[in-house]
């Protein structure tokens, strides 16, 4: 089943002499379960065509497809409501609040859903647990390392129980064992949860966990292959 569909996705910025065309007709297809890694060098379009799928903007032109719904037709509040029901974030720099809680941190999103404050609660420690933090709720993001901070923000991520995650360069920040450990977790939340993931990364060993690898080059995807991504004992033998 297909999940996402672009078609001839333009992106263009600017006037003039100054126009820039970061997206020049992109055809993407991503199924349901699928983990792609979206690799390239920068200004090849990637991280624009990151922010199209995660409706933070929109496409000059052509059309971009999310369980059958027109995307780009919709306007800013039903673009807002997609991103809150079906959409997950992961992002380099964590961002979390400095001085709230892991637990607060990850029941932001169900505040902004309107949930209950049980409910939020509930559902943040289930979160958390699912990323191997369940004892480390009330500690506040300066008292967590970079590997936890990101497994924080995962937690937020997955919170909602959203149909894609969207991850942009998730290990940017985090040394090689932790890269590989926020990896893992990634691994599992797609095989085990069945979370569809597209990930960008400038890192090839981290795209390699990934079942599909596309690359940009400007503003066109040079190449869109599938492999056999890391299995665990692969992964432990990185780790050691």
């Amino acid at each position: 089943m297909n999940l996402i569909e672009l078609r001839q996705i333009t992106k263009t910025y600017g006037q003039g002499q100054a126009q820039f065309q970061a997206l020049k007709g992109v055809d993407l297809v991503i199924e349901k379960g699928d983990f792609v890694a979206v690799m390239g060098p920068s200004g090849s379009g990637k991280s624009t065509c990151m922010n199209i799928l995660g409706c933070l903007d929109i496409p000059t032109g052509g059309e971009y497809h999310f369980r059958d719904v027109q995307v780009e037709q919709l306007d800013r509040n039903q673009r807002a409501l997609l991103r809150r029901f079906y959409f997950g974030f992961v992002f380099q720099g964590f961002n979390l609040l400095a001085r709230t809680s892991a637990q607060e941190n990850v029941e932001l999103p169900l505040l902004y859903r309107g949930e209950s404050s049980s409910e939020r609660r509930k559902a943040a420690q289930a979160a958390l647990e699912q990323v191997g933090l369940s004892q480390w709720g009330h500690h506040t993001p300066v008292e967590l390392s970079g590997g936890q901070q990101q497994r924080v923000a995962i937690a937020r991520a997955i919170v909602t129980s959203p149909e894609l995650l969207l991850a942009d360069e998730p290990t940017g920040n985090l040394d090689s064992k932790r890269s590989h450990e926020i990896m893992e977790l990634l691994v599992d939340l797609n095989q085990t949860h069945g979370i569809t993931i597209v990930m960008v990364t400038h890192e090839p060993d981290m795209a390699e966990y990934a079942k599909r690898i596309v690359h940009f080059v400007d503003g066109n995807i040079a190449s869109d292959t599938r492999h056999r991504p890391l299995r665990a004992e692969e992964i432990i033998n990185v780790l050691e």
